[in-house]
């Protein structure tokens, strides 16, 4: 059985949802237009979000990724009216949600769901009854309440956990249940606040997936944000990198993550990038390891190239023995993306010649040093 035939949402036939690619959105959800926030503080006020121009499309799921500081909490919690701009404007549907009244302003909320890192379950309350609590807020009878709780559990996995409380399960579990809580109003959008940074990491594959199925299955536009690269990789189309209030680079997740322009994507990509093994690192020589010296090559695959080099022709291509050193290499969003690390041994090409040909292999190809002939 489906999520869809768990679940059905409102359908929004005016709206129609695509299947995203990770290229700029065709339709458009959410509209940042040079939006600026700053708190007033004790020591004077405190610029956290500026000049952030932003297209998100329906449908789509996008990462905000940043360092802690980066100003992400305070742009995601500008898309519910949990923190007012006080520069620009964001449209939701083309609409200015500044502009909502307090009534307009509880509707919109209720379509906007929200997931936390924390969980925020009631402790006193049953799983059931936390799923629940926001319909009883609204006036939801009970039979229709104890309905939607049921058909969630079953979409999130949990209905033998209905009557539990929330200290007898596990943080994945636990998130579940923020999770179901989140989609009680059928909301478009889904806002993930670092939904996953206190899970561990077979638990965070699992939310992750769950919380594609649901973007896929339900048609809602889903925005997270994380300081993990690798839960962009896993789940978004696009992302936007966020640097002391300022978005510093943007756009599909395969082009971020093959061709980062700005540093601090750089250091944020740093934990999944391959490098040489310590030992083999120790005994690199910058240049002419002595007669017969083998040169360390580093192929580099930035989307460009698909598909990655065939190993035995690169070796005759090379004239020489090539050994896999070690390897990153994936697809992302049907892009190849990563590094070969390869050692030639015994070729008798001239050094720029064999740097040319490897380069033919990929999209950068560059020496990084020389080791002693074996």
């Amino acid at each position: 059985m489906t999520l869809a035939t768990l679940y059905k949402p409102v359908t929004r036939p005016e709206h129609p949802v695509p299947v995203f690619s990770g290229a700029h959105p065709a339709t458009s959800h959410l509209r940042f237009e040079h939006i600026g926030k700053t708190y007033d503080t004790p020591q004077g006020p405190v610029q956290a979000l500026h000049d952030i121009d932003l297209t998100i499309g329906r449908g789509e799921i996008f990462g905000i990724i940043g360092h802690s500081g980066a100003g992400k909490s305070s742009l995601l919690r500008t898309i519910n009216r949990l923190e007012a701009v006080t520069a620009g404007r964001l449209l939701v549907n083309g609409q200015d949600i500044a502009t909502l009244g307090t009534q307009q302003l509880v509707s919109f909320r209720r379509k906007t769901g929200m997931i936390f890192q924390q969980f925020n379950l009631l402790s006193a309350r049953t799983v059931r009854e936390n799923i629940e609590l926001p319909l009883q807020v609204a006036g939801i009878g009970r039979s229709q309440r104890r309905r939607k709780a049921e058909t969630l559990l079953a979409l999130v996995g949990l209905q033998d956990k209905a009557d539990m409380y929330p200290a007898r399960l596990s943080g994945g579990q636990k998130q579940r249940v923020g999770i179901a809580r989140a989609l009680v109003h059928d909301p478009e959008i889904l806002l993930c606040d670092e939904a996953t940074s206190a899970l561990d990491p077979e638990t965070t594959q699992s939310i992750l997936q769950l919380l594609k199925e649901i973007n896929q299955s339900l048609s809602l536009t889903v925005v997270l944000i994380t300081h993990e690269m690798s839960v962009i990789r896993q789940i978004c189309n696009r992302v936007a990198v966020l640097d002391q209030g300022h978005i510093v680079e943007q756009g599909p997740v395969w082009q971020v993550f093959g061709h980062p322009r700005q540093a601090v994507t750089c250091a944020l990509l740093a934990p999944l990038q391959h490098r040489l093994p310590p030992a083999l690192e120790g005994q690199l020589m910058a240049d002419g390891a002595g007669p017969g010296g083998s040169p360390i090559l580093a192929l580099d695959f930035s989307g460009k190239t698909w598909p990655g080099p065939d190993l035995a022709a690169l070796g005759q291509s090379l004239q020489g023995r090539v050994r896999l050193l070690d390897a990153g290499l994936e697809e992302i969003q049907g892009h190849l993306v990563g590094r070969l690390l390869i050692r030639v041994d015994d070729s008798v090409l001239d050094p720029a010649v064999l740097l040319d040909r490897a380069g033919q292999w990929a999209d950068h190809a560059e020496v990084l040093g020389h080791v002693a002939a074996a």
